[in-house]
């Protein structure tokens, strides 16, 4: 089982990227990272003073989440994707993860919640357009993301104000998953 693409995740792109496909370890695969290698993925998403304080979790295959360390911030940290072809280790607050837990079960995002989400390793490719798109195609507008910060669940308004296009400046703050219930301002930082 994987978890899907960036919010990104992580959410949180991320998100979240960033956050979010399920770490899928087959047969093939190497064995799980340890618990130290985790938290040191996940922490190498946000700001060291935030991660330092944040708590840890790493994504079961089951689509489970395991709790590696006890944060005392409101934020919480995932580690990098071995699924995904990039870094997308993210970190998000309380409003995030309440954001990306209902994209992830496809359900309305809690409304009058607004989330902040870090991914300063960055985001791996995503579609721009399809929340739950898993790979790239001629109409979901696949596109590459450096490190950034998201917000989300704002209120539609505050989205009408930045650009929409389907095929984003990467380099300026842009919307992604427009005009879906999952919508979320994308902010480059480097």
């Amino acid at each position: 089982m994987r978890r899907h693409n960036h919010i990104k995740y992580h959410v949180m792109t991320a998100i979240l990227p960033l956050m979010l496909t399920v770490n899928g370890y087959g047969e093939d695969a190497k064995a799980p990272p340890a618990d130290q290698e985790l938290i040191k993925s996940a922490m190498s998403a946000a700001p060291a003073k935030v991660a330092k304080h944040a708590a840890i979790v790493a994504m079961q295959a089951d689509g489970s989440m395991r709790t590696l360390r006890q944060g005392t911030n409101e934020f919480t940290c995932m580690e990098d994707s071995p699924d995904t072809p990039g870094p997308d280790p993210m970190c998000m607050d309380k409003n995030s993860m309440e954001f990306v837990g209902a994209w992830i079960a496809h359900k309305a995002p809690p409304a009058g919640k607004v989330g902040f989400m870090y991914m300063l390793a960055g985001g791996t490719d995503a579609s721009n357009t399809d929340p739950y798109a898993a790979k790239p195609e001629t109409n979901n507008h696949w596109i590459k993301t450096g490190p950034h910060i998201m917000i989300v669940g704002a209120d539609a308004s505050f989205y009408d104000t930045y650009p929409k296009d389907v095929i984003p400046d990467t380099s300026s703050p842009y919307v992604m998953w427009a005009g879906t219930p999952y919508q979320h301002l994308m902010v480059p930082v480097k």
